[in-house]
């Protein structure tokens, strides 16, 4: 039976958990995840945990924060002047807001705290600093990718 290898591309199903049981994705109801496995299109974690599966295959994958989106990074949470916000925008924390890097890029930030002149916010990624847990599937090995190298 084919066992996933590095360079197929494979579509699976998956129930993401954290350490306290609670879910912050899955792929229930929607289409399977379909990705190139080892071409860095999900967390290595992830990457890793499918190596070897093979279809029809479940099982779960506990990884570690190094594996997954890395620990908290402090240097990404920053005070912001509340008189630099629009008039008409209300921070609150736990608001999303977008926020422009000066490269036109928009990252998504996280108020965390509102202050009398500044608001706290946070630009990593929600998981960041998190163990996770996810329940895998392997629905199908749709072959290698399509890179062809000649010499």
């Amino acid at each position: 039976m084919q066992q996933v290898k590095k360079g197929d591309t494979v579509k699976v199903h998956y129930h993401g958990k954290l350490n306290d049981g609670s879910t912050f994705d899955s792929s229930e109801g929607r289409e399977p995840l379909e990705f190139e496995v080892g071409a860095g299109m999900v967390i290595s974690g992830f990457d890793n945990g499918v190596l070897g599966m093979t279809k029809g295959e479940k099982k779960t994958v506990n990884i570690p924060v190094d594996e997954a989106y890395g620990p908290k990074r402090e240097d990404l949470i920053m005070e912001f002047p509340i008189d630099r916000f629009p008039p008409d925008l209300k921070p609150e924390a736990g608001m999303v807001l977008s926020m422009s890097n000066g490269e036109g890029q928009q990252l998504p930030v996280v108020v965390t705290e509102v202050r009398e002149d500044a608001v706290v916010l946070d630009a990593n990624p929600p998981l960041a600093g998190k163990d996770l847990i996810f329940d895998i599937e392997l629905v199908e090995i749709a072959g290698g990718s399509s890179l062809i190298i000649t010499p």
